[in-house]
């Protein structure tokens, strides 16, 4: 597990009262730190559904292209086309 990492972030004017309306008793967090680690998990969750949709897409692409387009490759076929492509470089 990790170290927790402690940040030090000002922020002023309209980010502060923004801040400000969404913390404590009219707010809907209790602290600044409980936003910020929702605000954190909300991007990774963001982050994570890109990757998903991303990796998704190119499944789709590769099980939509037809069977006779795909060219059987042994295991060797593949390695020795990386051992030139490394002899280009």
């Amino acid at each position: 597990m990790t170290k927790p990492m402690h940040l030090n972030v000002r922020v002023s004017g309209p980010l502060s009262d923004f801040v400000a309306r969404n913390v404590g008793e009219d707010g809907l967090y209790e602290n600044v730190s409980e936003y910020v680690r929702d605000l954190i998990r909300r991007d990774k969750e963001r982050v994570e559904r890109e990757m998903f949709d991303t990796l998704k897409a190119e499944l789709q692409r590769a099980f939509a292209t037809p069977d006779g387009d795909y060219v059987y490759v042994t295991a060797e076929d593949v390695l020795e086309r990386n051992r030139a492509r490394r002899a280009q470089r």
